[in-house]
């Protein structure tokens, strides 16, 4: 086979579709063809990812608009002389090897939506487990920083709260227990208090479904402000602050 046609055998012999004849032509034409090199690499990385992925059924319409088009489709080509032909190893072993690739393809098909989609979500797990953790080690280096210091109030129904700030870290942390859950559509929403104008300190989260406990990270620095305040504030939270504050606390100089 001459080298043009040894390039487009990349994706048969990924999918170890050639027979051994070509096979052995092809690793011979791999040694010096960096291109093929990395097309078979990156085929292969792909086929492997897709065989990992779960399979699922495909569409019933996907099934019946397959079937309907075989039966338009030339399985050999028009005689194109009357005279008997000899058949030709080689080339039957390119159209098996042609075939065996576009049914694998046609396969990965429909697993490559199931693929795409179980790479994001795992993306977006670990992105999500990535905040989480380096929030939770910003709240530990605040709380064990040396120059931390503590502030508690009274919130409303006798929930206390309690905002540790460190200077060194320019960071403060607000911890809250026995406070029941939001109204419905509503959240509790952190403030700074730079002389008088309210700064959005981000949301409070429960550390559970039903959890009356809160540690929340403040957002931005600490630097500026002279107290801190908690509101009820629509899903999503306010630029400025909507309702009457459940406490205001002074920060610890």
């Amino acid at each position: 086979m001459t080298d043009a046609g040894l390039h487009t055998l990349t994706g048969a012999y990924a999918l170890h579709a050639l027979p051994d004849t070509e096979r052995r032509d092809f690793e011979r034409h791999l040694g010096d063809c960096e291109a093929c090199s990395i097309e078979v690499r990156e085929l292969s990385e792909t086929a492997t990812r897709l065989g990992l992925a779960a399979a699922a059924p495909a569409p019933r319409e996907l099934r019946e608009r397959v079937l309907g088009e075989i039966t338009t489709v030339r399985q050999e080509p028009p005689a194109v002389s009357r005279r008997e032909r000899t058949p030709d190893r080689r080339s039957g072993a390119a159209r098996w090897s042609r075939f065996a690739l576009a049914a694998c393809l046609a396969g990965a098909v429909g697993l490559g939506g199931i693929a795409v989609w179980q790479h994001q979500e795992a993306q977006d797990a670990r992105q999500q487990a990535d905040a989480t953790r380096r929030q939770a080690d910003q709240v530990a280096r605040v709380l064990a920083a040396p120059d931390a210091k503590t502030s508690s109030g009274t919130l409303e129904d006798g929930a206390q709260g309690t905002v540790v700030v460190s200077r060194s870290e320019d960071r403060a942390v607000f911890l809250a227990t026995g406070l029941a859950g939001a109204p419905s559509g509503k959240v509790y929403q952190l403030w700074f208090d730079d002389g008088g104008t309210m700064r959005s300190a981000g949301l409070m989260r429960a550390s559970g479904p039903s959890s009356t406990t809160y540690t929340t990270l403040l957002d931005g620095p600490v630097d500026g402000a002279t107290g801190m305040g908690i509101t009820v504030e629509p899903a999503g939270g306010s630029a400025r602050p909507t309702s009457e504050p459940l406490a205001l606390m002074k920060l610890p100089a």
